[in-house]
């Protein structure tokens, strides 16, 4: 059973593996970060006006209710339906769209090592651009960056860098999007997986094709070549570029070169945003024990069940689900719909984990803006 589950797991398919768990691990900890500095920031400002607001929040953050997460499933519904049924009328805007969302996020992507290179040689004062708005050495040098890495794409359309901009939209999404509670994170993965497994499993019944597999799959015209043909600009000016497969995904060539593993984005941010809340919360709780002289967890659960994180409960939970879905998808030779494994690996052992230790009923209902919390915890 092991030799041949190891050949239904070929050298793309590691790939993928691997560089979606650094997606999401990476992700994490800059949304993590991001809330230190946040904390800093009102520490200092309570300290210039004698006041501390622990209710206050970052404008770039974006916490997902429970509305949006139920409404989510059907907009993306609706969404795919556009794209399956006027691709063609829309597919240079969405292109254009996708080119600059992906150019601020491999920005985001970027900065950490630009602040690194530019910190001997750079003061990290602020650079005036009129009505744009004032940036550092370092964000000029990401978003140069970014955009080069851009346009090389749009020339070459090389899957290297559609998968390097895609990777910059996993860490965005992952560190600029919350999850508040776990109740939230349920119904948004629930409904998720259901969304999910109809587009893969049941839309070929419907539509006469998989719908979710033909957008994924469907290469875009060229901006580059539509502007040639606009503007008439002669039949050798703008023909030789390729068509364009968007940056919605990370797709890694197998050894032999005979086919393509392929990972929706949505695959990576919307577990990854699960990730990213259970590591807000063991580090909240570690925070919380230290405040409370290190209070001991329910007499029932052994010292060392306390010490395993969720974070690291969760994550093994998907990557033993990711490793499901492409056993299953070599199995079937069809492609699987990777929520459909991802979600129970990923929820049900974080849920009874949280009940063993005692912590569901604070996770459940926004365990960030407990009362009883010290304010300085309530900034997540």
């Amino acid at each position: 059973p092991a030799s041949r589950a190891y050949s239904l797991v070929d050298s793309s398919q590691v790939s993928t593996f691997l560089i979606s768990i650094l997606l999401i691990v990476y992700g994490s900890f800059r949304s993590l970060n991001m809330d230190f500095e946040n904390q800093d920031k009102e520490k200092d400002n309570s300290s210039a006006t004698g006041s501390f607001n622990g209710n206050s929040t970052n404008n770039s953050i974006q916490t997902i209710d429970s509305t949006q997460a139920l409404f989510l499933p059907i907009g993306a519904s609706v969404s795919l339906l556009v794209m399956f049924f006027f691709f063609d009328s829309v597919q240079v805007v969405f292109t254009i769209c996708t080119a600059v969302l992906a150019t601020i996020a491999f920005a985001f992507l970027l900065l950490p090592m630009c602040q690194y290179l530019t910190r001997p040689c750079s003061p990290q004062n602020k650079i005036s651009f009129g009505c744009c708005g004032r940036f550092t050495a370092a964000e000029l040098l990401s978003f140069s960056l970014s955009v080069m890495l851009v346009l090389i794409w749009v020339l070459t359309g090389h899957w290297l860098l559609m998968d390097a901009l895609a990777m910059g939209l996993c860490v965005a999404m992952i560190a600029f999007v919350r999850l508040p509670s776990l109740k939230v994170s349920c119904l948004l993965l629930s409904g998720l997986l259901i969304y999910d497994v109809f587009w893969v499993f049941f839309s070929a019944y419907i539509f006469n094709s998989n719908v979710m597999v033909k957008v994924a799959t469907q290469p875009a015209d060229n901006p580059l070549d539509v502007l040639s043909r606009k503007l008439h600009l002669g039949p050798n000016v703008g023909r030789d570029v390729p068509r364009l497969s968007l940056p919605g995904k990370l797709v890694f060539p197998s050894s032999t070169g005979s086919h393509f593993s392929m990972l929706g984005i949505g695959d990576i941010v919307m577990p990854g945003l699960l990730l990213c809340f259970v590591l807000r919360y063991d580090n909240y709780k570690k925070q919380a024990n230290s405040d409370s002289c290190g209070a001991p967890g329910p007499g029932n659960i052994s010292g060392r069940m306390q010490k395993v994180s969720y974070f690291h409960c969760t994550l093994i939970g998907y990557f033993v689900g990711l490793l499901t879905a492409t056993v299953a998808s070599r199995i079937h030779r069809a492609a699987q719909p990777a929520l459909l494994y991802l979600v129970p690996f990923t929820l049900l052992p974080l849920l009874t984990m949280a009940y063993l230790k005692g912590d569901l009923r604070r996770m459940w209902s926004e365990p960030f803006h407990s009362k009883s919390s010290s304010s300085r915890f309530l900034e997540v």
